[in-house]
C-alpha cells in the first residue's frame, strides 16, 4: 500500500517520504540517506558505474543520479554541522563517499516509520554516531547564518567579512570543511527555506519569492540542480509539509 508523499522539515534536518521520478545529475550540500521501502534502487556514479541497493549513504557533494525504479523511498538529509552528520564523517573517511546498503532491516513499516520520523540514525545505521569533530566556527556561523529566515541571500563576501577573511580564502575553507561551495551551500539554504514556505501556503511561486528566488523560474532552475528534478514533479504530489520547531 502506498503512502501519501510527506516532507518534514527540521532546523538540520529533511525528511522526504514518497514517489520520485528518476533524477538527473545532481550533487547535494548535505549527506543523505537513501531508503528503498519497497525494494530495490537504483544509483549511478560517475564513470558508468550502477548500483542497485536497499539503502545508500551519500556524502555531501557527491555527483550521483538516483533512480527509485517505481519503489517508495525515503530520503534523509542532515545538514553539515548537525551532530549526525558531524559522526558521519568518520565513517565517510573510512568508507569511501558512497556506502551501499548500511541501514538495518526494519521488519515492520510502523516501525520504520517512528525511527524516519525521529530522524533515528542510531536505529538505521550499524555504527557509534557519538558526536564528530564540529566544523570550523567560521564555517559553522555562516551556515546557521544562511538557515535564519530572510538572509538566505547572503553574499559571500559578507559572510567572508564577518569571519574576518577573504573571499577567496573563506570560500577555500568552506569547501574544505563542507565539501561544496560557499554559493552551493547558499542555493541549497534557500530551496529548504522555499520548501518550508509550502507549509502555509501551497503556491510554488509565492514560495519561492519566501526562499529568496528572484520568480518561479530561478528557483525550478536551482531546484533542478540541486536535486536533479523539477519542483514540481517533487513537491505538487506532496500531501503534506511538516516544519519542526
Amino acid at each position: 500500500m502506498r503512502m501519501h508523499n510527506t516532507l518534514t522539515l527540521g532546523t538540520d534536518r529533511a525528511l522526504y517520504v514518497g514517489d520520485i521520478p528518476a533524477t538527473g545529475w545532481h550533487r547535494h550540500a548535505a549527506p543523505v540517506l537513501l531508503l528503498g521501502l519497497s525494494g530495490r534502487f537504483a544509483v549511478h556514479l560517475p564513470g558508468g558505474a550502477v548500483e542497485t541497493c536497499r539503502s545508500a549513504l551519500i556524502d555531501t557533494g557527491v555527483e550521483h543520479l538516483f533512480d527509485p525504479c517505481g519503489e517508495h523511498v525515503a530520503l534523509m538529509y542532515l545538514e553539515p554541522d548537525s551532530p549526525q552528520a558531524l559522526s558521519l564523517r568518520t565513517h565517510f573517511r573510512g568508507l569511501g563517499p558512497v556506502v551501499l546498503d548500511p541501514a538495518a532491516h526494519v521488519p515492520t513499516r510502523s516501525g520504520m516509520n517512528g525511527y524516519l520520523q525521529s530522524f533515528d540514525l542510531a536505529a538505521l545505521l550499524p555504527w557509534n554516531l557519538s558526536a564528530g569533530v564540529p566544523l570550523d566556527a567560521r564555517v559553522a556561523r555562516s551556515m546557521q547564518a544562511l538557515r535564519v529566515p530572510q538572509t538566505g541571500g547572503l553574499p559571500r563576501d559578507a559572510a567572508a567579512s564577518a569571519a574576518h577573511l577573504s573571499a577567496s580564502r573563506f570560500n577555500h575553507l568552506f569547501r574544505q570543511e563542507v565539501g561544496v561551495s560557499y554559493r552551493s551551500y547558499r542555493v541549497w539554504a534557500q530551496v529548504r527555506a522555499a520548501m518550508g514556505a509550502l507549509s502555509t501556503q501551497p503556491n510554488l511561486t509565492h514560495a519561492a519569492l519566501d526562499g529568496g528566488f528572484a520568480d518561479s523560474a530561478h528557483f525550478s532552475r536551482m531546484f533542478r540542480a540541486t536535486f536533479g528534478m523539477t519542483p514540481s514533479s517533487v513537491l505538487k504530489p506532496l500531501r503534506g509539509v511538516s516544519v519542526l520547531p
